[in-house]
């Protein structure tokens, strides 16, 4: 029937009218600050954009009379002057634990341990007996004590309930004693490489579990189910949309990927994913996994695979290539050797995927590197091979050229569009190889906010100077895009916005090496154009113009004019994906008015 109405609809319009795309929406009387020429002094403004029906896609801006006179019109809304951007695309979250984390024990910005031991006896009074106490979100480092909880803190409040609580980082996390033993952990248990299990004075377990280390607990925790899973997923996804975010480069679990699948079936997935993979798990699980779902789908798909260098600056597993400032026995924990990196590196590009690395201190950034260097010159011997097998096959001489032989072909860095996430902490010297390699700075500035305070401390002042450097990636010439790390910091992006154009605390009152501050439209940029070019879709999304997909958001201010303390305050008032309104702030919206009537299902 719908079909049926929207043919109708095509044949009732005049001759001159039917060779152009009748519009779903009309969203008019905006400023609307499209992406284009958003790097130059005269960033394109148009007042109006006109959603194609049933494609999602933006078939023209302009004008409010050039949009609403373009061909039939089935729905206005009029902005009322507001200011309308592209959708934000977060490059890096964890959307399935930030939504687990709210279900379970949410320990974001408790400012103590007492208050953490207050929260968790009151969660663990609701529980059955013997039920696991998960969750996290606790940052010791906001705590007037600066220390690490231990297994007694929770033995004291935990009622005998088996307790993992991870750090915000999710690079650490503290065990009560009930934990330790389903877990087999004891004080003669060995640290595998890449972790570590902290030890008291005695020899026994203090509760502190460390990065690799952490695999031995896991299999111990029961899984959440499908049904909590997609509960803690539409958790995530609310909040995402509240703020603007309707793309998001997402690292969660292959069941959380499959409950995703399900809510697209369903048509209730609103916002756009791209789900990583797991780089250590095995090429024959990967092969699998990417054939799984349709690569080329807008709404979900696989992408990079993700592995994990080191640990985190917060926890002091970040590894260093000297020890730490203020902890000058501990240089931090590298999760792999350098040769073992570079061999499962070159088997998995070779096998196609594009790869993204964790790395936040300067020796997991240079061995990063070091992997993509290797990954380059395996293939280009393979290329070199190809090459002269084809020149002997067609029995060429010197000096004679065939192009299916002679064709330069690309690194397979600059190929795959290879990632480093976080690249918190680089050696003056490799910047350069971040942009000779073609290696993509995935950055989260609003990490720096809340690091900023202990930062100078763990790195001191040589290594700050190279420390969240994002001017030092764009004057070499590296792509550079932005997210939020959620939930290890809120998914709202402005405060990422403010935190990359001042380098200070949201209370105005510290700031750390404010040469790397960079301009409001070149973290815009970062955050919408490079992070779509990050996952090869700059052709699709990250600008409004015609063709792309109709993923904007509409704000209460103009941010571009919006002084630093105001984007902390922005707020979003409509949220569209696909044309279609994901979200609004119903108190503050005007009444859509002008409605036509047109088939359900104006985008998809």
């Amino acid at each position: 029937m719908k079909l049926l109405a929207f043919a109708l609809a095509l044949v009732s319009l005049p001759a001159s009218a039917q060779m152009c795309m009748p519009l779903a929406t009309v969203f008019y009387n905006g400023n609307i600050l499209t992406g284009k020429d958003l790097l130059t002094d005269h960033p394109q403004h148009v007042s109006a954009l006109g959603v194609a029906a049933y494609s999602g896609i933006i078939e023209i801006t302009g004008t409010d009379k050039e949009v609403l006179g373009y061909c039939t019109v089935f729905k206005k809304i009029d902005l009322h002057g507001a200011f309308v951007m592209p959708g934000f695309n977060d490059a890096h979250t964890h959307m399935a634990f930030a939504g687990q984390q709210h279900l379970t024990v949410d320990l974001d910005n408790i400012l103590s341990l007492s208050a953490m031991q207050g929260k968790i006896k009151t969660y663990a009074s609701t529980l059955p007996e013997g039920q696991w106490i998960t969750g996290g979100g606790w940052d010791h480092t906001k705590w007037a004590s600066k220390t690490l909880p231990t297994r007694q803190d929770l033995d004291a409040v935990t009622a005998g309930h088996p307790a993992y609580l991870e750090r915000t980082d999710g690079h650490i996390a503290v065990l009560n004693s009930a934990a330790l033993a389903a877990a087999h952990i004891t004080g003669a248990t060995k640290s595998p490489a890449g972790g570590q299990i902290d030890l008291d004075a005695n020899g026994q377990p203090t509760g502190i579990i460390r990065d690799a280390a952490l695999a031995l607990i896991k299999p111990a925790i029961p899984k959440p189910d499908a049904a909590m899973r997609r509960r803690a997923l539409q958790l995530s996804i609310d909040d995402a949309l509240v703020h603007g975010v309707t793309s998001v480069q997402d690292y969660s679990d292959w069941d959380d990927f499959l409950v995703l699948e399900q809510m697209e079936k369903e048509g209730k997935l609103p916002v756009r994913f791209s789900e990583w993979l797991t780089f250590n798990d095995s090429l024959e699980t990967l092969k699998a996994q990417r054939a799984h779902h349709d690569l080329n789908d807008p709404m979900l798909h696989t992408a990079m695979l993700k592995g994990f260098m080191d640990g985190s600056l917060g926890s002091r597993t970040a590894a260093m290539l000297v020890p730490y400032s203020d902890d000058p026995k501990n240089s931090g924990l590298a999760r792999y050797d350098q040769e073992k990196l570079t061999q499962m590196a070159a088997e998995r590009a070779a096998a196609g995927f594009r790869l993204g690395f964790h790395a936040i201190g300067d020796k997991a950034n240079a061995m990063a590197l070091n992997a993509y260097v290797s990954v380059d010159n395996i293939a280009d011997a393979a290329d070199r091979k190809y090459k002269a097998d084809c020149r002997n096959r067609l029995h060429l001489k010197d000096g004679e050229v065939a192009d299916q032989c002679d064709l330069p072909i690309p690194s397979r860095s600059a190929l795959g569009r290879f990632r480093i996430e976080h690249a918190q902490v680089v050696s003056p010297g490799d910047f350069q190889r971040f942009h000779d390699l073609h290696i993509i700075a995935s950055m989260q500035p609003s990490h720096l906010l809340t690091d900023m305070a202990w930062a100078g401390a763990r790195l001191g002042p040589d290594r700050s100077k190279y420390a969240y450097a994002w001017k030092s990636f764009l004057d070499h010439g590296v792509v550079l895009c932005f997210g939020t790390d959620y939930p290890v910091e809120s998914i709202s992006p402005f405060r990422g916005l403010y935190s990359a154009v001042t380098r200070m605390n949201e209370a105005g009152t510290q700031t750390f090496e404010p040469q790397e501050k960079i301009t409001l439209n070149q973290a815009l940029y970062a955050y919408t154009q490079a992070s779509a070019y990050a996952q090869f879709a700059e052709t699709q999304k990250g600008i409004l113009a015609k063709d792309y997909l109709a993923d904007f958001i509409v704000l209460d201010r103009d941010i571009t004019k919006a002084t630093p303390q105001e984007l902390l305050h922005a707020r979003v008032l409509r949220t569209v994906v696909g044309g279609v309104t994901r979200y609004t702030a119903l108190t503050t919206l005007g009444a859509e008015d002008h409605h036509h009537s047109i088939p359900d299902g104006d985008g998809n």
